[in-house]
């Protein structure tokens, strides 16, 4: 029988939950539960066999401290960057799981820039500038504030230091400028996240990246609207993974599939494959389902089905931009339900932020190699229902490599705008019917 570690409460101490991680590890697994209250926590590192197991009532919240929070060498956005660590973190472990009804809290509002325009005058004035009134970086929306003068300053700087161990040392006391991924679960397998609520994250909220064997389901994430790099889901580069009724509202992409960025990320070829996404429901999010932008190593053998999108920016989102290369195929989405869609209730752009493209990849600008150039293909989108939206349906390829092979069935939307095509091939509208109004 599988040992069992319940923390103590009434004498809990800030590390008590890694000490019951690692006694049960060393006894070859077991369980660590979480009774009904709140608890203070350093950052966690899981292993493999431990299950943590949370009650309704129970409160995680991983405070930001600097002691507690120094910097390494990982990736975030599909490239080597320098972060601080993860709230909740594993590294190469297996049979790892966290269920139950309980709450984790990142403590992300201590973490986060904030674009002014994002909030009323009164929240700006009330809450950020209380905190600190001297941390705003001027910008032509109205400015960004940081919430420290060490987070401010390399903002101010400008370029962000490259990913070296001399810059860890170098910039150590800038730590918060680099804010960490939530839930960071690296080169793992067999995982089971099932239950909890993971909210108020640093940056993105759950990160699985080189991951096999990866069910989340019966989660609660949540962002605020304004949460900069506030994604809900970013499963890069996993395979054999099942996304299944949770409830999702943040403050960017919602449920997003992400294979790296560039040529950097083509070094490494392991796509994300064979997902299946049904049953969830997409509140705030810049999209509901998403894939990209960052997809160079391929996201291939993707079902979608029965999810349901209210108030998002974008319903289903596909994004990329010349430089990434990679492709997107072999994509099923069958009965999509969306109500007040603020853009498009479908996408497809191989320019996304291409006026980025000459500062991030100058190399690309100069000489564009065939694998640079990303593809959308054999997609299926059928049984999709849209009561409200501005754009129904936008596909944009590339002039050299059009977005092709894509077939729309059995699709109804309501939207001002129905349909733009650029650079296409082989579209199929088979029961399109997409009323403008």
């Amino acid at each position: 029988m599988k040992k069992r570690i319940k923390i103590d409460y009434l004498n809990y101490k800030e590390d008590a939950i890694q000490q019951a991680i690692d006694t049960l590890y060393e006894l070859g697994g077991g369980t660590v539960v979480i009774p009904k209250g709140i608890y203070i926590s350093k950052p966690i590192v899981l292993k493999s066999n431990v299950c943590i197991e949370t009650k309704k009532g129970t409160l995680v919240i991983f405070e930001k401290r600097k002691e507690w929070y120094p910097l390494i060498l990982t990736e975030f956005e599909g490239v080597k960057r320098i972060r601080t660590v993860s709230p909740i973190s594993a590294n190469s472990a297996k049979n790892i799981s966290i269920i139950g009804k309980g709450v984790f809290d990142g403590d992300g509002f201590k973490w986060r820039p904030l674009k002014k325009f994002k909030v009323t005058e009164r929240f700006f004035n009330n809450t950020c500038l209380k905190i600190s009134n001297d941390t705003i970086m001027p910008t032509k929306e109205g400015g960004i504030w940081y919430p420290t003068k060490s987070s401010y300053e390399l903002a101010v700087a400008g370029d962000e230091p490259s990913p070296t161990k001399e810059n860890i040392e170098k910039y150590k006391d800038n730590y918060d400028y680099f804010r960490p991924v939530f839930v960071s679960l690296v080169k793992c397998t067999d995982v089971l996240l099932d239950g909890p609520t993971f909210r108020n994250s640093p940056a993105w909220n759950i990160h699985p990246l080189f991951t096999n064997n990866l069910t989340i389901k019966n989660c609660y994430i949540y962002n605020e609207s304004y949460a900069q790099n506030g994604d809900g889901l970013d499963i890069e580069s996993c395979q054999n993974v099942l996304i299944k009724d949770n409830i999702i509202s943040v403050g960017d992409d919602g449920i997003c599939l992400k294979a790296g960025k560039n040529r950097e990320a083509r070094m490494t070829p392991i796509p994300t494959k064979k997902v299946v996404i049904k049953g969830n429901k997409v509140y705030n999010a810049h999209g509901g389902i998403v894939f990209g932008s960052e997809m160079s190593r391929s996201i291939i053998d993707v079902y979608c089905e029965n999810n349901t999108f209210i108030g998002t920016d974008i319903g289903l989102r596909f994004k990329t931009q010349l430089g990434r290369g990679g492709v997107v195929s072999n994509i099923t989405i069958n009965n999509t339900y969306m109500h007040d869609i603020l853009g498009e209730a479908i996408i497809m752009t191989c320019g996304y932020e291409l006026y980025r493209m000459e500062n991030e990849s100058r190399d690309i600008v100069n000489e564009i190699a065939e694998d640079d150039y990303p593809e959308f293909k054999d997609i299926t989108i059928e049984n999709l229902y849209c009561t409200k939206a501005n754009i129904g349906i936008s596909l944009k390829g590339l002039k050299d490599k059009p977005i092709k092979n894509i077939t729309f069935k059995n699709i109804d939307i309501k939207a001002k705008n129905a349909l733009i095509e650029e650079n296409v091939l082989n579209i199929n509208y088979d029961n399109v019917n997409i009323v403008e109004e």
